[in-house]
């Protein structure tokens, strides 16, 4: 079984996102860039089913800057077979990078395609969900659990109430959320490995992709700053305060 992984270089979760003076967007220069936090977990599933005789091979694909390289020799560090950079500087929409990783899909055959819920720059959560409906494939989201056997995936999905198992038969598309596992470090010898590992560069034009943007982002701002609490001395002046001063009640 091969297994297709998509990876996104972001902004580090751990840096504070700070929003250009012209209000265009989030200020990307001189700011640490990591994979994705989901896609991370998503790497890591497909290595450990690798792990397990599951998979034979794991194919990473990143669609980004030249830099974005980093984010797939991470990936490949981490137990990886190989990755392919689809090379754009242009900011691609959940559609443009459903039909982009569609046409690698074509190309490459994996018995299931594994990638993050989400990303953590827009929060969109639809690339999985479009790579199915364009497929044609069957999806699992939000996984919490995934357990490959006898030419299908059963997955337990986090849903509003509670867990929800599925089976699905492959090849098919399985999004990945937080409690799934634990992202592995890289090790100092499988990091030296990487860089010996092959990654092919590509170009939207070289699959017949029009990635041109749907959308277009008028103002981005930061969320007001939040002031300080008050404390009351008993329940009936925090009842009063909001009733008069919030206007809750």
């Amino acid at each position: 079984m091969k297994i297709l992984v998509p990876v996104k270089r972001v902004l580090d979760y751990n840096v504070k996102a700070r929003v250009k003076p012209d209000q265009s967007g989030v200020d990307l220069s001189n700011v640490k860039m990591s994979m994705n936090p989901f896609d991370e977990i998503s790497v890591e599933e497909a290595v450990r089913l690798k792990e397990d005789g599951k998979a034979e091979e794991v194919v990473v694909v990143s669609i980004g800057p030249e830099k974005a390289q980093e984010t797939i020799r991470t990936a490949l560090a981490m137990g990886a077979d190989r990755g392919i950079l689809i090379k754009t500087d242009e900011t691609v929409e959940p559609l443009g990078v459903a039909k982009l990783l569609a046409k690698v899909v074509e190309e490459e055959s994996p018995d299931m395609v594994v990638l993050g819920k989400q990303a953590i720059d827009d929060d969109a959560n639809a690339t999985g969900q479009m790579l199915g409906a364009l497929l044609g494939w069957p999806q699992g989201t939000f996984a919490s659990k995934v357990e490959i056997a006898d030419g299908a995936a059963n997955v337990t999905r986090e849903v509003d109430g509670g867990l929800q198992t599925i089976k699905i038969s492959l090849p098919a598309i399985v999004t990945t959320d937080l409690r799934l596992n634990e992202p592995r470090y890289a090790s100092l010898p499988n990091i030296m490995k990487a860089k010996r590992k092959p990654i092919d560069m590509k170009a939207p034009d070289d699959y017949g992709v029009d990635i041109a943007p749907r959308l277009q982002v008028v103002k981005v701002t930061e969320p007001p700053k939040r002031e300080a609490g008050e404390i009351v001395e008993s329940v009936e002046e925090l009842v009063s305060k909001l009733k008069n001063e919030a206007g809750v009640l």
